[in-house]
């Protein structure tokens, strides 16, 4: 018999298109430094970047002057470019309505492929969100733990989904969490969505938490039933939530295509950049920043490294 999950307690987690919608949040009081040094950290800023190909896999030989990062449509100077090497805190949000029940299996199967590639590595939760959003393991390196967690996840019969406040509860929860990187990777069939909010009350929520979102929808015949409300606010938190933190969405036509989708995702938060470019002083943030490359045929998206104190 399968333990009975939590209730979610406030949590939080948050990278999409070439353009990001950044909040950047206060610069913590610091340790006096030299004058200099004190300068140098008001006007560098940083930025992770995943740069891809035309099939999804991740290019990692760019050197920094192929990057063009511009604030408000005002291009700034990239000083520096690496591979990232901090740890990803990952958000796994599972839907497990009655939605997803035909494709349980396969879920569960890419799961665990996902869990054995970056587990051990990077602080994984998994969080349902099938009747009410439920913790099924909390953010743990453990990889047994979180494997016996995926084999927790069953369809509820007769429920719908909770994806909005499954969104708002892990966000508020990565914002207390003091971690430079954050994904929140949902994982979600077309069904009947249980949350009453507006998808605008979501957003302000996400972008604070840091983490990018990054969304893999398994479609049904005839699409999602655009006429039901709670439907259309996760449409477009999906849609809208995903540029703004850099992340991605990505639709699947068949459950099969769930793995080697959450392959390609692997790959890429493993082979992010960290871009630093110099912002003139100003006491006003950007409302908008973009992260291109120069060479042809490839994509950027890109998520705001959060200050954090």
């Amino acid at each position: 018999m399968p333990a009975v999950p939590r209730r979610v307690p406030a949590l939080s987690i948050a990278v999409g298109a070439l353009a990001v919608t950044a909040v950047w949040l206060a610069t913590p009081a610091a340790s006096p430094a030299p004058p200099d040094a004190a300068q140098r950290q008001a006007r560098d800023r940083d930025v992770f970047v995943t740069v891809t190909n035309n099939e999804g896999a991740p290019v990692t030989d760019l050197r920094p002057q192929e990057f063009v990062v511009r604030e408000d449509g005002v291009r700034r100077e990239v000083l520096a470019a690496r591979m990232a090497t901090e740890p990803v805190t990952i958000a796994l949000m599972v839907d497990n309505s009655q939605a997803a029940e035909p494709y349980v299996g396969d879920i569960r199967r890419a799961l665990k492929a996902f869990v054995e590639r970056l587990g051990g590595k990077h602080p994984i939760a998994v969080t349902t969100v099938g009747e009410r959003p439920t913790i099924v393991t909390d953010y743990t390196l453990d990889k047994k733990a979180l494997l016996a967690a995926v084999d927790r996840v069953f369809a509820v019969p007769g429920s719908a989904s909770m994806f909005l406040d499954g969104v708002r509860e892990l966000s508020k929860g990565l914002a207390g969490r003091e971690a430079d990187r954050a994904a929140i990777v949902a994982v979600t069939a077309e069904g009947v969505e249980l949350s009453d909010r507006h998808y605008s009350e979501i957003l302000p929520v996400l972008r604070a938490s840091g983490a990018s979102m990054e969304v893999l929808v398994i479609g049904r015949p005839g699409g999602p039933d655009m006429s039901q409300e709670g439907s259309r606010n996760r449409a477009s938190l999906v849609d809208t939530g995903s540029r703004q933190t850099g992340g991605g969405r990505v639709d699947l036509l068949t459950s099969l295509s769930l793995a080697p989708a959450m392959e390609r995702l692997a790959a890429q938060l493993e082979n992010q950049y960290r871009v630093t470019y110099a912002r003139p002083e100003s006491l006003i943030p950007p409302e908008k920043i973009e992260v291109g490359v120069t060479r042809p045929g490839l994509s950027a998206r890109a998520t705001p490294v959060r200050t954090i104190g």
